[in-house]
């Protein structure tokens, strides 16, 4: 910091010393301006145009940001809270309420909520928000208080005796505006406190929260003939399985190239000779073998050739949970029938835990090779198989405990009054830890480091539990959970974001060391969003899917978003097998 933030001429016809709407307030009761309420409008349809394929939330999305940009704080928050589309999170609202509000402590506090944890990115974060205070006491002709600010507050940062000095001979100032002209600010009432926010977003603190993390949708896979409802990235990050309602699993081609509007996406393989619906989907650790699970059957595919190598039947009930070994050497199951199986490579059994203690719903193995980790629910009493029950023309497709994201409804389980999350020694088998806990627990991922452990809970919870500490670290709400299997993951650099389905139809993005709620992603159709994962080998980019059959592909806004924002393939193009190159909002036609 060598010099004082100039003004960019930029001026807020209001002032920016009273409130300023952006979002922050409840939407759907509208919030004020100049006295009057501004109502949400409800347009129908979701595109721009009822001709157009223009997607309108991220249209005006764009538009507000832009707005924003250019200095129309105003006209941005008005257009917020009418198109009801909120560009921020609810603390990142906060946080620029508190600003342009002069509420400085309260800023500094909220620094911590929002994540800023590295030591350089908060110096700097409360440096410039020191400075701008200690300008205002000036321009305020408030001197001992400028003078505090001064000693108490900015000289404990260490900051560079010159940038130092420089503010302080900036009390000798003769009056406010020979203090604007000297300091190259053009003060409270100008655009500096919107400055301010500029900076903080160019020093990489307040930007992460728009541009960090995928929220765009830059490709729509569609060739599932009915619900979608696991997907599993392969370790390359070049396919992606997808499995379905519909009794096929699919590998997709998902091209390398950096550009959307460039790459090359297909529906690579389908896979359809399941006799139920598939609910389970795991890749091989050199994504040679693809395994996938249909009510108690398991079976392994060549991922390259679509040949089925073998049907493993070692499970009498639903195969809840499929999963590698760290080292490839081979894979574990687990299923309602309580029975937890580790196989070889190969297809064959190598051991067993018997019979468990619990119905399991999913299991997980940490990436350290040293536990296994599953949740479930105890048996309560023997009931029929899911594959036992007749349903039209055959067995019942749907499993006892998977509602849309693996089949039928938690409801449609008896009730147990106990649910659990058991972890393993892996090298033993021996129980380390068992907890009880309320409510369903459906989906458990590790995270790289093999620290924590997340678990989707019904009703509406995320928790992340310390594996280390044995202890749980923080509940994540937001998103909802009550009937169905909703699956989450870790992601982005060092697996800082946490991401989930919901029964709402939305996508929910959290920072996983503050436990804010960053963005709830739109634009599935009706119906649960059921799983999602973050590309291995990208960490911009990320997939959902569906009870609206398809499959989405999120990724950071690129440069030119209005673009893309604008693009959509043509169909006519696309070549007789469905492979063709891809623009936002691409669609793939026919299985």
């Amino acid at each position: 910091m060598d010099r004082i933030p100039a003004s960019n001429g930029h001026t807020n016809g209001n002032g920016l010393s009273s409130p300023i709407a952006n979002g922050s307030s409840p939407l759907g009761n509208g919030v004020q301006k100049h006295g009057s309420s501004i109502a949400r409008v409800s347009l129908p349809g979701s595109t721009l145009y009822d001709d157009s394929y223009i997607d309108r939330q991220e249209f005006v999305r764009l538009v507000i940001q832009s707005l924003r940009d250019v200095g129309y704080i105003e006209s941005a928050a008005t257009l917020e809270a009418e198109s009801g589309y909120s560009l921020e999170a609810p603390e990142v609202s906060e946080f620029r309420q508190y600003i342009l509000n002069a509420s400085w402590g309260s800023a500094e506090a909220l620094l911590v909520r929002l994540g800023v944890a590295d030591e350089e990115s908060l110096w700097e974060a409360r440096f410039l928000i020191g400075q701008q205070k200690y300008l205002e006491l000036l321009e305020a002709r408030k001197t001992a208080a400028a003078l505090q600010v001064l000693r108490n507050e900015l000289a404990p940062l260490n900051v560079d005796p010159d940038q130092l000095h420089l503010l302080s001979s900036l009390m000798m100032s003769s009056d406010p505006e020979d203090l604007r002209r000297r300091a190259g600010w053009d003060g409270a009432s100008g655009a500096s406190r919107q400055q301010l926010l500029a900076e903080l977003q160019r020093q990489s603190f307040y930007s992460s929260y728009f541009d960090a993390f995928p929220r765009v949708t830059t490709m729509i896979l569609e060739v599932h003939a009915d619900e979608v409802w696991n997907i599993a990235w392969s370790h390359n990050g070049e396919y992606l399985a997808s499995a379905s309602k519909d009794k096929t699993a699919i590998i997709w081609r998902i091209g390398s190239e950096s550009e959307p509007s460039m790459r090359e996406c297909a529906p690579e393989l389908i896979l359809r000779d399941h006799p139920y619906s598939v609910g389970c989907v795991a890749w091989s650790r050199d994504d040679a073998i693809l395994l996938t699970s249909a009510d108690h059957l398991i079976k392994m595919w060549d991922a390259r050739s679509g040949i089925c190598l073998r049907t493993l039947d070692a499970h009498s009930e639903t195969v809840s949970a499929l999963t590698w070994l760290p080292d490839g050497s081979g894979f574990i199951s687990g299923g309602l029938d309580r029975k937890i199986i580790l196989w070889d490579a190969e297809g064959k059994q190598r051991d067993s835990w018997g019979i468990t203690a619990m119905r399991v719903t999913d299991l997980a193995v940490s990436p350290d090779f040293s536990r296994l980790v599953s949740v479930g629910m105890d048996y309560v009493a023997p009931t029929p198989p899911a594959h036992e029950f007749e349903h039209g023309h055959g067995r019942d497709t749907s499993p006892p405990i998977s509602g849309s994201g693996n089949g039928a409804s938690i409801a449609n389980v008896p009730r147990s009054p106990e649910n659990w999350m058991i972890i393993y020694d892996l090298a033993s088998k021996q129980m380390e830890s068992s907890i009880r806990l309320d409510g369903e627990l459906t989906s458990i991922k590790i995270s790289d480091d093999s620290r924590y452990a997340l678990f989707n809970r019904s009703p509406d919870e995320i928790h992340l539990w310390d594996l280390a500490a044995g202890q749980l670290v923080r509940k994540l709400t937001g998103q909802r959970q009550e009937h169905n299997v909703i699956r989450s993951c870790f992601g982005g650099i060092d697996g800082n974001f946490i991401v989930s389905g919901s029964e709402d139809g939305n996508v929910y993005v959290w920072h996983r060391d503050s436990g804010s709620l960053l963005e709830v992603l739109s634009g599935h159709g009706e119906g649960s969003v059921n799983s999602v994962a973050w590309n291995p080998r990208n960490e911009r980019m990320f997939a959902s899917c569906s009870d609206d059959n398809t499959i989405r592909i999120w990724e950071v806004p690129p440069t030119d978003a209005f673009e893309l924002s604008s693009g959509r393939a043509d169909y006519s193009q696309l070549e007789p097998s469905g492979k063709g190159k891809g623009k936002v909002n691409q669609q793939w036609d026919g299985a």
